[in-house]
Parts: structure tokens; C-alpha cells; sequence
């Protein structure tokens, strides 16, 4: 891939809202495992209105290492995402959750060359080969329950919509995330509806996953929020927020 030295291949964004306590040791993993690989990385950690001392700590990295930015929002995951989306300079956009659930090296899967020919990659805590560590029975069935909702109503077809680790080509996400509406934690299932709308390439891939019992989902609130969310994206699409010029559309690249 060629690409000038101003240009990172990845950009990691990572949403954090009152996220003091577990963002050191992400960003700690994130850091090291930085120094490992071979292509350049950026960081982007995307406060969205905490009420902690998220911003102190980011920026205390940020000024160790020229490759972490700090950027904010409004509160919402899904406007933390849409800010970094519109201000990372990769070539491809990783979203990652701020409890590193997925060991960070596992980005590898998501990235060429270990997968070419496709738009958008999905981490799946559910295709074969994924593995779940200490989970509880409740959430697992809460989240296969939302799963069902999303793949009869919206996205049919993919094992786990809800995992927090996804890659995104650079020119798909910002034309993606520019008609996305929906700013808490549905945001990605309507992102993948917009994406696969518009022809987008959308590839699933197994990935190890931990369960952090620091979990910020109400299982009965967020489910509740959630299927609403599902019915609004149906709603956005028949009403046409969704629609763009084929002209303004990325092009599918070739497979190698």
C-alpha cells in the first residue's frame, strides 16, 4: 500500500465517556502493541462530555506520544465515533471500545493482507471460530435476542451486529457516517444498514472477546432503547435520509 509518511494506514478512535479508571490500561496495551508492528497508527480518543477526569488522563498520554490526539464531543457513542470518522487521517478506520475487551493485536485480522476485499470488517463474537471469556448467560442471551431483532427488521445475515470492534475503508466511513443519525448505542447497526445500502462489502471475522463486568449496558433499559432504534433506522430509510447520489458513492476496489 503506498501511502505518504503523513498518512497512517489505521486509525484506532476510541469513544470515551467517564472512562478514567479503564482507559490507562487500554491505552497502555494499545501503546506497546504500536510498537510491534511495521505500518503507522493513530489514536483518537474522543471524549464525549465526562464527568471524570477522562480528558486529564487522555491528554496526559497525548503528550507522550505524537501519534494519541485528544478530540470531544457531545455526549453519545455514536457522535464520539462520527467525530473521530470525520477527523482521523487513516486509511482505515478501526472503532474500538475503551475496555479493550478484544486484545488489541487481533486488529491484524481485520486489515490486509490477512483480509482483503472488503469495506467494512466486523468483529463477531459469535462466527466460528470466536471465543467468549467469563460472560454471563443473561447478557449473551440478551444480546442474541437484540440480534435476532436487528436480523429480521434491518440487517439479515450477520452472526453479531453489537461487538464494539469494527473497520471501516476510510472513504466508506465518512461517506457512511456523514448520513448517520442515531447517536447512542445503536449507531453502529445503523452505520452497517447505511453501508450495505449503499453496496458496501461487509466481512465478518471470529475474534477473542472478554467480558468486563464494568459494563456501561442496562440489559433492560439499552435493549429497550435499542429496538426502538432498529424501527427508527426502518423509518430514516423509508423517509430518505439515507439516499446519496451513486456519483457520491466509494467505489469497490478490486480484489488483489
Amino acid at each position: 500500500m503506498n501511502r505518504s509518511s503523513e498518512t497512517p494506514l489505521l486509525s484506532i478512535i476510541i469513544p470515551a465517556y467517564n472512562e478514567e479508571q479503564r482507559l490507562p490500561r487500554s491505552l497502555d496495551q494499545i501503546v506497546s502493541w504500536m510498537q510491534t508492528v511495521p505500518y503507522s497508527v493513530e489514536v483518537l480518543v474522543v471524549e464525549n462530555s465526562s464527568q471524570d477526569r477522562t480528558t486529564a488522563v487522555a491528554e496526559a498520554y497525548a503528550s507522550q506520544h505524537s501519534n494519541i490526539r485528544v478530540l470531544h464531543s457531545a455526549k453519545g457513542k455514536g457522535v464520539a465515533v462520527r467525530e473521530g470518522i470525520m477527523r482521523g487521517r487513516g486509511e482505515y478506520f478501526f472503532i474500538c471500545d475503551a475496555d479493550l475487551s478484544m486484545p488489541i493485536a487481533e486488529v491484524e485480522k481485520f486489515l490486509p493482507p490477512q483480509l482483503f476485499a472488503a469495506d467494512v470488517v466486523i468483529g463477531s463474537r459469535e462466527a466460528p471460530g470466536a471465543v467468549r471469556y467469563d460472560e454471563p448467560e443473561y447478557r449473551h442471551i440478551m444480546g442474541r435476542v437484540f440480534n435476532l431483532i436487528v436480523r429480521v427488521l434491518a440487517i439479515p445475515g450477520f452472526h453479531d451486529t453489537q461487538c464494539g470492534f469494527k473497520l471501516f475503508q476510510r472513504d466508506w466511513a465518512r461517506s457512511v457516517f456523514a448520513r448517520q443519525t442515531i447517536d447512542g448505542w445503536s449507531f453502529d447497526v445503523e452505520a452497517l444498514y447505511i453501508a450495505i445500502k449503499d453496496g458496501a462489502r461487509v466481512a465478518e471475522v471470529p475474534i477473542h472477546w472478554y467480558f468486563d463486568d464494568d459494563s456501561r449496558v442496562d440489559p433492560i433499559r439499552d435493549t429497550w432503547k435499542m429496538f426502538w432504534d432498529v424501527f427508527r433506522i426502518r423509518l430514516n430509510d423509508w423517509r430518505g435520509l439515507y439516499d446519496a447520489p451513486k456519483s457520491a458513492l466509494p467505489a469497490n476496489e478490486p480484489t488483489p
